[in-house]
């Protein structure tokens, strides 16, 4: 498919806000895939494309993330290979099993996570004791969610960052960081999966990618800037309209 310039420097700019937003609590995808279907693409195409440029936006807030280091990678080193384990395995299922069955269930958890959050404004304020190892995580939670991931994905940040704080002790800025880690991890599989069956339209991949990629950057140094309130105010409001957006949609 062709792309003109104007659609061009709209997509960027879609996903430069995008990608500021999902590095701070996720839910990125609530405004590129509509733009993508706006423009022209089918759905399986919108999709796949937008993978491209989540992934990017991943990486880049990942990199802000290390640099403040908020992230601990001899630690995470295991969560990062089960986590693409599990997502393997989602973008496996994905060719075999209906995600609807999950379309119910997501809002409510989602809901759940935000109604806690609202209730307990200390939570993720700073670390606190952690609850499980960090092998038993690795071993349970983030294949888990990395298979979730990849077979479905929305609020998939927000599951990541949740059990980061709740079992692993973290702030909520270091379990933001620690969670588009990991989103990086099952990203890059269904990257790779999209790519090889030839379903991401690159053309309009690569203004995706290029404003995610400058978004994830931005986001992730507010996030570290103005610390766990911010982070908890938008990932409250995207849970509530992720939530919103499927219950709706089902």
């Amino acid at each position: 498919m062709e792309i003109t310039l104007y659609t061009a420097f709209l997509l960027f700019f879609v996903a430069l806000a995008a990608g500021t937003i999902d590095a701070i609590a996720g839910g990125g995808g609530l405004i590129t895939i509509p733009a993508l279907l706006a423009v022209g693409l089918p759905p399986g195409a919108a999709i796949a494309t937008n993978k491209a440029g989540g992934f990017a936006g991943s990486a880049a807030a990942t990199l802000q993330f290390l640099r403040k280091r908020q992230i601990d990678l001899k630690k995470s080193r295991w969560m990062i290979l089960s986590s693409f384990a599990g997502a393997l395995a989602g973008a496996w299922a994905l060719t075999r099993i209906d995600s609807n069955i999950l379309k119910q269930l997501i809002p409510i958890l989602l809901i759940g996570f935000a109604l806690y959050f609202l209730l307990s404004p200390r939570v993720g304020a700073q670390d606190r004791t952690q609850r499980i190892p960090n092998a038993a995580y690795a071993a349970t939670i983030a294949p888990l969610i990395g298979f979730y991931d990849a077979f479905f994905g929305p609020g998939t940040g927000t599951f990541l960052a949740i059990s980061a704080v709740t079992l692993l002790g973290m702030n909520l800025t270091r379990a933001t960081g620690h969670a588009k880690l990991l989103n990086l991890s099952s990203n890059m599989v269904a990257v790779v999966f999209y790519a090889l069956h030839g379903d991401i339209v690159w053309a309009f991949g690569l203004p995706m990618l290029a404003g995610q990629w400058i978004g994830g950057t931005l986001g992730a140094r507010i996030a570290v800037n103005r610390g766990h309130q911010l982070i908890r105010i938008v990932m409250v409001a995207m849970a509530m309209i992720v939530s919103a957006k499927m219950l709706w949609q089902g």
